[in-house]
């Protein structure tokens, strides 16, 4: 294959991505949705689409913080297939859009490569530029749209409109970029996962966690994490190992109707202004009992954030051999026991917290046994 004509920047041998373009999340009232995000998490509404500028079935909120993009789509009538969407799964992330260079050599690359197409490049216009934009299947109902933007200047696509926040900004941004996206899928299905990324987009593995890694007393999974070449996009996949119990993922699993994404890691500069100003707001975090804190200090070393602090707050720390990560996780943000969030400020680490993994998930054990779910 031939460099394309019109950038010469996608090759045979890579497959170049600017960044996570945007989440776009099938809900089931979007203008809830977006008023929740805009409060509890400090997002600022920046764009719609519905009905009144030509979106037939559904509406669309976008919400910004610093790069990270959100976008809440719900079913205005019935036989939408955003409702079918929210029927299944419930609240949930339907979209890893993917900025990309080329959109239109990119999706003929993924298709050349094994990828399943669902949506072929098309060109959306308006008085603000253009945007291409192809969308390729992943895990479940999840998919990457690949957006080219770079001839747009408008608030998020042709078809939007720019929209006043819905409620007022808070002082500071409570984070600045979408860190990383965790998929769940089947017993079995991880290393199929894995494959698919080195194939089609050049991901390698950057970490993998297995056996004791992530076991607790009753329940165990596998995880293995895909970056490009950037380390801008990366994307852990877990799947369940045999346990006592039903593990976290067995039970997102059920109740969201199969594969999907987990979790949405929000990075902040300031952990501890971003989990009081999301807690007063209302966002709930997972507890994590004292104990973790009596030799937090003998092994994770100095932080910036005093060991007093962390405990009351219940922040995570971490270090390796780059630095150390404080980290945080809420607890699931719609009512099925499904998607939640996490907040990490990174001080050189670029881990994912291993040495919190028995705490985290014996937390998110506690919450099961309360669900009746463990």
């Amino acid at each position: 294959m031939s460099a394309s004509a019109g950038t010469g920047r996608i090759r045979d041998d890579e497959f170049p991505i600017d960044g996570i373009d945007a989440i776009v999340f099938h809900v089931g009232n979007a203008r809830q949705a977006a008023h929740w995000y805009s409060t509890g998490f400090g997002m600022r509404c920046t764009a719609y689409a519905g009905p009144e500028t030509g979106m037939r079935d559904r509406a669309a909120y976008v919400l910004d913080s610093g790069s990270a993009r959100f976008v809440m789509q719900g079913a205005v009538r019935s036989d939408s297939p955003v409702a079918a969407s929210t029927a299944r799964h419930g609240d949930g992330v339907v979209d890893v859009a993917l900025r990309v260079p080329d959109a239109e050599r990119a999706y003929e690359l993924a298709l050349d490569r094994g990828a399943h197409g669902v949506e072929e490049p098309r060109v959306l216009e308006d008085d603000r530029g253009k945007v291409v934009v192809a969308a390729i299947a992943t895990y479940g109902d999840t998919r990457h749209s690949l957006v080219e933007r770079s001839a747009y200047s408008g608030p998020y696509l042709p078809g939007y409109v720019e929209r006043a926040p819905l409620v007022p900004s808070p002082p500071r941004r409570f984070f600045q970029a979408i860190d990383h996206v965790v998929g769940n899928v089947e017993l079995g299905r991880m290393d199929e996962w894995v494959e698919f990324y080195r194939r089609v987009m050049g991901f390698t593995n950057m970490k993998e966690f297995v056996g004791d890694d992530i076991a607790t007393e009753y329940s165990a999974l596998m995880s293995k994490v895909v970056a490009d070449g950037s380390r801008r996009v990366k994307f852990p996949l877990n799947e369940p190992a045999v346990g006592k119990r039903k593990s976290q993922i067995d039970e997102y699993l059920e109740f969201y109707g199969g594969p999907g994404v987990q979790h949405v890691a929000l990075a902040t500069g300031d952990i501890v202004e971003s989990v009081i100003g999301m807690g007063i707001a209302g966002v709930e975090f997972l507890a994590t009992p004292d104990s973790y804190y009596e030799e937090l200090g003998e092994w994770v070393g100095e932080t910036r954030v005093p060991t007093e602090t962390l405990h009351d707050l219940s922040i995570l720390a971490d270090r390796d051999e780059d630095g150390y990560l404080l980290q945080i996780f809420t607890k699931p943000v719609q009512d099925r026991p499904t998607v939640f969030f996490e907040l990490i400020e990174r001080h050189g680490s670029m881990g994912f917290g291993k040495g919190n993994f028995k705490a985290l998930f014996e937390a998110i054990e506690r919450e099961q046994a309360k669900r009746g779910n463990l």
